[in-house]
C-alpha cells in the first residue's frame, strides 16, 4: 500500500478532493438534494482517474529523469491499466445514468489526463499546463457535480437527433459558476505555475517550454495576480447574491496568502518554497468550502 500511495502521489489529490467537497457544500447551501448514486459514481471515477493520471505521469517521467518507480515497470503498467479500466467503467456507467453532456465532458477529461504526459506532444511540454489543470480540476469537477444534482437545464441543454444538434447555454448560471469556481481554478493553476517556475532551467534542458519560459520574470506577477483575482471574485459573488455574506470571512485568508506570495517571489526554489503554492491552495479552497458550508448551516 505504501508503494501504491507513493506511485500515485496520494498527497497531491487535494486538488480533486477539495473542489468536490466545495461543490457538496454549495449544494447544501442551496438546499439542493444530492443524488447519492450519481455522486458516488462520480467521486469514485474522478478519484481513480486522478490516481491514473499521476501514475502515467510518473511512469513516463522516470524514463528520462533518472528516478526509479516503487514497482518494476511491468507491474507499474499493469496498475495503470487497472486504474484506468475501473475508472472508465465507472465513468461510462455514470454517463449512462445521466446524459450526453456528462459523457462528452467526462471523455474530454479522460483524454486530457492521458495526453498530459503521453503522446508525441504532451501537454506538459507546452505552455498550457496551468490552463488545463485549472479548468479540469477547478471548473469541471464542480460543474459536473452541480450539473448532475441540480434541476435539468440549470446550466445548459444539449439535444442531439438525426437532424440537428441544439445547444443552449444559460448565461447567468454559467457566469455564477465561473465566479464560484474562480478560487479552485486560480489556485490549481498556480500550483502548476509554481512548479514550472521552479523547474524552468531544468525544463529547458529537456525541451519543455512551459509558461514561465514565455513570460520570463512576469510569471511571478501572474502567480500573484491569480490569487488576488480569487478574492475579487469572492467579493463579487457575495455582492451578486451567489454566496452569502458569511463567505466574506474567507477574505481574511488574504493575510497568510499574501505572505506566502512574497516568500515565493523572493525565493522560488523547488525544495524550499514550492510547497507555499500548495499551502495557498488549501487555505483558499478550504476557506471557501468551509464558509459555504457554514452559510448552509446558519442561513
Amino acid at each position: 500500500m505504501k508503494k501504491f500511495l507513493e506511485f500515485t502521489e496520494i498527497r497531491t489529490k487535494i486538488t480533486s478532493l477539495l473542489p468536490f467537497f466545495m461543490s457538496l457544500a454549495y449544494l447544501f447551501y442551496r438546499r439542493q438534494p444530492v443524488n447519492a448514486e450519481r455522486t458516488i459514481l462520480f467521486f469514485c471515477s474522478m478519484f481513480l482517474f486522478d490516481l491514473t493520471t499521476t501514475a502515467i505521469n510518473n511512469y513516463i517521467d522516470t524514463k528520462t529523469n533518472g528516478q526509479e518507480l516503487p514497482y518494476p515497470r511491468g507491474r507499474a503498467k499493469l496498475i495503470i491499466y487497472l486504474l484506468f479500466g475501473v475508472s472508465s467503467v465507472l465513468g461510462i456507467t455514470l454517463a449512462y445514468r445521466t446524459d450526453l453532456v456528462v459523457l462528452l465532458l467526462g471523455g474530454l477529461c479522460f483524454l486530457c489526463g492521458v495526453f498530459y504526459t503521453w503522446g508525441p506532444v504532451p501537454i506538459s511540454r507546452l505552455p498550457l499546463g496551468e490552463i488545463f489543470s485549472g479548468l479540469f480540476y477547478g471548473l469541471f469537477i464542480p460543474f459536473l457535480m452541480l450539473y448532475m444534482n441540480m434541476p435539468s437545464g440549470t446550466f445548459l441543454t444539449l439535444a442531439v437527433d438525426w437532424h440537428s444538434i441544439q445547444f443552449v447555454l444559460n448565461i447567468v448560471p454559467a457566469f455564477s459558476l465561473l465566479l464560484l469556481t474562480a478560487g479552485p481554478i486560480c489556485a490549481t493553476a498556480n500550483i502548476m505555475l509554481a512548479n514550472n517556475i521552479c523547474d524552468l532551467e531544468k525544463d529547458i534542458t529537456v525541451g519543455r517550454y512551459t509558461l514561465p519560459y514565455f513570460f520570463g520574470k512576469n510569471a511571478l506577477g501572474v502567480f500573484a495576480g491569480l490569487y488576488y483575482i480569487t478574492y475579487l471574485t469572492w467579493a463579487a459573488s457575495v455582492a451578486l447574491g451567489i454566496l452569502s455574506p458569511i463567505c466574506l470571512l474567507a477574505l481574511l485568508t488574504i493575510i497568510p496568502v499574501h505572505k506566502n506570495i512574497c516568500r515565493f517571489r523572493a525565493e522560488h526554489i523547488k525544495e524550499k518554497t514550492f510547497v507555499l503554492s500548495v499551502q495557498n491552495y488549501i487555505i483558499i479552497v478550504g476557506a471557501q468550502t468551509l464558509t459555504i458550508f457554514l452559510s448552509g448551516l446558519f442561513l
